[in-house]
């Protein structure tokens, strides 16, 4: 039986498929404010929502006990918990469902012995960084059950960036099964493209640091933070000065816009650079989706902060994230294999 096969590939495309809806979702219930309104874990019984009314006073009696209430939402009726309720339930299911959607093939694929080797002990890579994200799921909510009516920013990165690198990892272990055949490396491309990656990781941390903190909502102006103002006093105001670029709203909003020209430099500098190459199909490919959707990641990101990050377009915002690591993911690959 053929080792590596297309159903093989499927599954784990299937299961970035399913991260990237996760990751949809998780900003959802990020952005609706949404994400401490369970304030339990119960890996079996919390698949099934509240039913009838005995149940919803009971999960809302339980939301009633923690900061987010007791703060914030001391006026809300059982209908308006409800709202929140979902988004949060859902996303907590879309993560049971992607840990049924590895396991049970990978078991499958390894009594059928469709894996070689070298494939199993990077499903087990990917299995432990799935595992990892449940778990600094639930310790970032914990963040937000003990005084402050928010989670940590510094959990909710973590959380985040391990979403996107386990969704980088996935696809790059099915892209080593639809391109088995490896060629040399075009190590100055790799080398760059891997500076780029940094660049863009670093990115999207400080995006998280962002979302955590709201500090979208400050600074409403571009390209200036303040009309005639490239960088607002506020962003330097706390010490030591270190907690400016951590936990500064102004300052981390700062940092957040300015890596976005880095962001685009050094894609603009692997497009430049790639024309001194005769490039396979496959890389005038990745290199021409990268210039576009750091483009349009740009643009949305403009229009975010001076529309102060309505719900769509702050989901617009991420989903562009997604899509730009994706393309970076699969350049870094074919010009790695």
């Amino acid at each position: 039986m053929k080792k590596d096969n297309k159903k093989v590939i499927y599954w784990l495309l299937t299961g970035c498929l399913l991260i990237f809806i996760m990751v949809i979702v998780g900003g959802i219930t990020r952005l609706t404010d949404s994400g401490l309104s369970i304030s339990n874990y119960k890996l079996i019984s919390g698949t099934i929502p509240p039913i009838g009314e005995q149940e919803w006073q009971e999960a809302f009696d339980l939301y009633k006990q923690y900061p987010e209430y007791k703060k914030l939402n001391y006026h809300f009726e059982l209908d308006d918990f409800k709202s929140i309720y979902f988004w949060e339930w859902f996303h907590r299911v879309i993560g049971r469902v992607i840990g049924l959607v590895f396991i049970i093939p990978f078991i499958y694929f390894l009594i059928r012995k469709q894996l070689t080797k070298k494939t199993i002990l990077k499903c087990l890579v990917l299995l432990g960084l799935g595992a990892f994200q449940g778990f600094l799921g639930w310790y970032m909510v914990k963040s937000g059950l003990v005084d402050m009516p928010d989670v940590s920013h510094f959990r909710l990165a973590a959380h985040l960036t391990t979403a996107f690198l386990t969704f980088a990892a996935t696809l790059w272990v099915a892209l080593d099964l639809m391109f088995p055949n490896q060629k040399p490396a075009n190590k100055p491309m790799k080398n760059i493209i891997m500076v780029s990656y940094g660049v863009l990781i670093f990115q999207i941390i400080y995006g998280a640091f962002v979302a955590g903190l709201k500090a979208g909502l400050l600074h409403n102006h571009w390209p200036l933070m303040n009309e005639g103002q490239f960088i607002h006093f506020t962003a330097y105001t706390l010490e030591p000065f270190y907690k400016n670029l951590i936990e500064n709203p102004s300052g981390i909003q700062f940092i957040h816009r300015t890596t976005a020209y880095l962001v685009v430099f050094s894609i603009f500098l692997i497009w430049r650079r790639s024309k001194k190459f005769q490039l396979t199909l496959q890389q005038k490919n990745g290199v021409n989706a990268l210039v576009f959707l750091v483009i349009a990641q740009f643009i949305l990101g403009v229009f975010t902060i001076i529309l102060q990050v309505p719900l769509w377009l702050g989901i617009a915002h991420q989903i562009g994230a997604f899509f730009l690591l994706s393309a970076m993911t699969f350049t870094l690959h074919r010009f790695t294999k």
